[in-house]
């Protein structure tokens, strides 16, 4: 069979030109350090390599989330914390406050502190983050959460809105990262009271306090009608048996019966009374409705209450009353929403421990997939290195051989 000239050329050329794109491309891996470069060098492994990288990119991102997460409830944390002190202090001079020998010169240097603290936890509900956007205004970051306003009823105006932020941390994870001032602080019940609401025949009420707070409040939430207001009402009766019974006017039933002399003071579910009276004459009680107030507000009324050198001694009692029931209950709140924190932080701190894992072991597996492996590539590229060399080495002497170089 005869073997053209051409055909020669040809293969050398196409063995030559092979091991070139062979050597180009090694040469390539080395520089790279990547196996594949292109999709036509592993069709397969550069399908997988893009998964795991979007992989890597998402647990990247949620690493991301989680550190901004993390520095915004840190700043909470730090705000409520200042909140909860400032209460603390203000609770003492509360209870300073309602010492029988306090002066009013005296109560009015406590009013300055407390208002004070009341400007003081006015600021910290305003309290702004990094981007300059307000953290208890729920969505309405960019307004001011609360206005002070002296001269209306509710001098402190919550102008937020109730919305909260969430963060995703995982692909099955998402948290809250912020609070409303009306969570936090919109929700504190103020103390739970009554009223005397009228008298009959010659009674007289000379005295009424509550003196065990939390026995009241239990009789007061067994026995308070959100939907009739009529079962709110009681009545004193005084019997010609020398007792007092007291009765819910909405349902007839008789709450207590208890030994009575006129004017001198009883205890009935945690709150005592003075009444002046003779056999039937009676005496109209009603339960107050429930009332939510913020604890600036509740400094603000103590703070007037201290400063009114008009005040009854009675008035003060009930105002100093009023302060320390808002003040624990705002705390409460607080603390709850510092507590709420305390778990989603670490909740946080693990999701980013395992997304820290989950992106280690991708990136071990995406390398093991495209990166070199330098020891082999570099073998590699001697052994094609050498193949080509020997190539262009010998191809221009076979091309040159001919039958006259044998003939003498």
């Amino acid at each position: 069979m005869r073997i053209p000239t051409s055909f020669l050329y040809e293969q050398n050329i196409r063995a030559i030109n092979n091991n070139q794109n062979d050597l180009v491309k090694t040469q390539e891996q080395l520089s790279t350090l990547k196996r594949i470069n292109d999709p036509s060098d592993d069709p397969i492994g550069a399908a997988k390599v893009i998964r795991l990288t979007e992989t890597i990119d998402k647990l990247t991102q949620f690493q991301r989330n989680n550190d901004l997460f993390q520095s915004s409830i840190e700043q909470q944390e730090v705000v409520l914390t200042n909140i909860t002190d400032s209460l603390q202090r203000a609770r003492v001079l509360t209870i300073q406050a309602g010492s029988g020998i306090f002066s009013q010169s005296d109560r009015e240097a406590i009013a300055a502190e407390v208002e004070q603290i009341r400007n003081e936890v006015f600021d910290l509900f305003n309290a702004q983050n990094a981007n300059g956007e307000y953290i208890f205004s729920g969505y309405q970051s960019n307004t001011q959460a609360y206005d002070f306003n002296p001269a209306s009823a509710n001098s402190f105006e919550y102008l937020g809105d109730a919305g909260t932020n969430t963060v995703r941390l995982s692909d099955s994870v998402e948290v809250r990262s912020s609070v409303s001032g009306q969570q936090v602080f919109e929700n504190a019940l103020a103390r739970f009271n009554y009223d005397v609401t009228g008298v009959s025949g010659t009674a007289s009420v000379s005295d009424t306090v509550i003196t065990q707070q939390g026995t009241f409040d239990q009789f007061y939430e067994n026995n308070y009608d959100a939907l009739n207001p009529a079962n709110n009402d009681f009545q004193f009766t005084i019997l010609g048996s020398g007792d007092i019974q007291l009765t819910n006017v909405g349902t007839g039933a008789i709450v207590s019966t208890q030994s009575f002399t006129s004017g001198q003071p009883f205890t009935v579910n945690g709150a005592q009374f003075t009444i002046e009276g003779s056999a039937g004459d009676t005496v109209d009680l009603s339960l107050r409705a429930p009332e939510k107030k913020n604890v600036a507000e509740t400094l603000n009324d103590l703070v007037i209450a201290l400063q009114d050198p008009s005040s009854s001694d009675s008035d003060l009692r009930e105002a100093i009353a009023d302060a320390l029931v808002g003040i624990d209950n705002g705390t409460a709140d607080i603390a709850q929403e510092v507590s709420s924190i305390g778990g989603r932080l670490n909740t946080a701190q693990s999701i980013y421990e395992t997304n820290l894992d989950l992106e280690i072991v991708n990136a071990e597996a995406r390398s093991e997939i495209e990166d070199t492996d330098f020891a082999q590539a570099s073998a590699d590229f001697s052994r094609q290195e050498a193949a080509l060399e020997a190539v262009l080495t010998t191809f221009p002497r076979i091309s040159n051989l001919s039958l006259f170089n044998f003939i003498s």
